[in-house]
């Protein structure tokens, strides 16, 4: 078996590359990464030890695909410029290619070079709007979903793959949904296998977070480093909300589809801790603390940015009927698992998360 993972160097890309050749060690893992966020770089030679192949090379150019020897069986985009904010500052190029041309580069070279095409997309492809109208009950410590809602696609356990996706999101968002349009297209005209993901926040050791993007490794990383916090938005009480899914997790859903492609050829799941591994900024703060055993000071900023939104929780329901999936790990088993792999990499994390 041979399996190319785009964005490999990253976090989400390395970890399944790490876990596929943990359970197959005749398989051949090639990952391919142009390294562009910090600290991607920490994770070649802890792949080239497990006989993972590192590629350096970049999906905006077709031809660092076209350059990679053989055939694969599979091919794992799990490249992204991940950030929310990306574009805002009137620069988003980076943001499309990456994300919409880079797509598109991995589907051209996947009907020639692959037999299977699996996509990593995201939440974020759900409007914005929409998700700022949800009926909600602020708690104590959290927003809740209130146990009727107006819009389509969501209920208490979350939202399903139903909801708005047609009014604006960001630039991230966007260039996401656009590559999961043309993913179904090429399904449909060419018959390549394929099968959409739309993550959650996914989170565990190995990741190397930042306040608009890897929100849960970052406040966790803040902690042990003694490093001030900020809740921003929606009142500065640090009550919205997010489902956090365990990167393993993830894992355990692509072994089951790449086992069944035929039956979920083109089909977009929602992929997520759910409303049981959902917690507010505020709840994260608290588990932090009890995990890592400090606490920082945290400020509060009530105006809310553009791209914020209150809740999301992934409603899974598609996704366990189908396959019979649903996240082991707990929230407090990832902020655990983060901090001791911080603990255990203090000298070579603190320049990334304590510059």
């Amino acid at each position: 078996m041979r399996i190319l993972i785009t964005g490999g160097a990253g976090f989400v890309g390395a970890q399944i590359a790490r876990l596929f050749r943990r359970d197959n060690r005749q398989a051949q893992i090639f990952v391919l990464d142009n390294l562009k966020r910090r600290g991607s770089e920490l994770n070649i030679p802890i792949l080239k030890n497990e006989g993972v192949t590192f590629v350096h090379g970049d999906i905006r150019s077709l031809s660092d695909l076209d350059g990679l020897d053989g055939n694969f069986d599979y091919l794992i985009e799990a490249s992204a410029e991940p950030s929310v904010m990306a574009g805002i500052d009137g620069h988003s190029d980076y943001v499309l290619e990456t994300n919409l041309v880079g797509a598109l580069n991995c589907l051209k070279f996947a009907v020639k070079r692959t037999g299977a095409f699996v996509f990593l997309s995201t939440s974020r492809v759900y409007s914005i709007g929409p998700l700022r109208k949800l009926n909600l009950i602020e708690q104590a410590t959290r927003f809740e979903l209130a146990p009727f809602q107006d819009t389509p696609g969501a209920s208490p356990q979350g939202l399903n793959e139903s909801f708005p996706t047609h009014l604006p999101r960001s630039f991230y968002g966007a260039s996401k949904l656009a590559a999961e349009v043309i993913i179904q297209e090429y399904a449909e005209a060419y018959g390549l296998k394929s099968v959409i993901n739309r993550c959650s926040v996914i989170g565990g050791a190995g990741q190397f977070g930042k306040a608009d993007q890897g929100i849960l490794s970052f406040w966790v990383a803040s902690h042990y480093f003694k490093k001030p916090l900020q809740y921003t938005g929606f009142g500065g009480s640090g009550k919205q909300v997010r489902d956090f899914l365990h990167v393993e997790d993830l894992y355990d859903l692509l072994l089951l589809q790449l086992a069944d492609l035929n039956s979920c050829q083109g089909k977009t799941f929602n992929v997520g801790g759910g409303k049981n591994n959902s917690a507010s900024l505020f709840e994260l703060t608290a588990l932090a603390q009890k995990i890592v055993g400090t606490k920082v000071s945290i400020g509060s900023e009530p105006q809310t940015a553009l791209f914020d939104v209150p809740l999301y929780i992934s409603d899974n329901s598609h996704v366990t009927s189908r396959f019979g999936w649903a996240p082991k790990r707990t929230l407090e088993t990832i902020v655990d698992e983060n901090y001791r792999w911080i603990k255990e990499n203090e000298a070579a994390l603190k320049s990334i998360f304590a510059p």
